[in-house]
């Protein structure tokens, strides 16, 4: 808190994939300026959130990962389907595609869902790295 996005895991396979969930509540704390007429979730968040389900599948050392952190290094064919407000569980899904160990980056998938149905989904790379770097 206040930046942890994933309240529970759900379904975990290190260094492959990871399914966690977010249940978004009217008191999380961007829902007063994002809109206070209509609270929905930001999307930004909803990357966010499912960034750190995929550190959750790329930081095990023993299948390959790595003990170091993982930042963003892109983010590719991002949609936004349909909005998330208070009261819906955001389900999400990382997927590791491709692994590059000798440089560093993993090459991942992302959907996050409510109700079964795609509410955002995207491609991710991460890199390995220290905050220093």
């Amino acid at each position: 808190f206040p930046f942890l996005l994933v309240d529970r895991v759900i379904e975990y396979n290190p260094g492959v994939s990871a399914v966690a969930i977010k249940n978004v509540t009217i008191n999380d704390n961007f829902f007063p300026g994002h809109f206070p007429e209509r609270p929905i979730m930001p999307g930004v968040l909803m990357v966010e959130a499912l960034a750190q389900v995929g550190g959750l599948v790329m930081l095990q050392p023993e299948v390959g990962g790595s003990r170091e952190n993982f930042f963003f290094a892109g983010i590719d064919k991002v949609r936004f389907r349909k909005p998330v407000i208070a009261g819906d569980t955001l389900v999400m899904r990382m997927t590791l595609i491709k692994l590059q160990k000798r440089f560093g980056i993993a090459k991942m998938e992302g959907k996050a869902y409510v109700g079964g149905e795609v509410v955002c989904e995207g491609e991710f790379l991460m890199a390995t790295g220290t905050a220093s770097e």
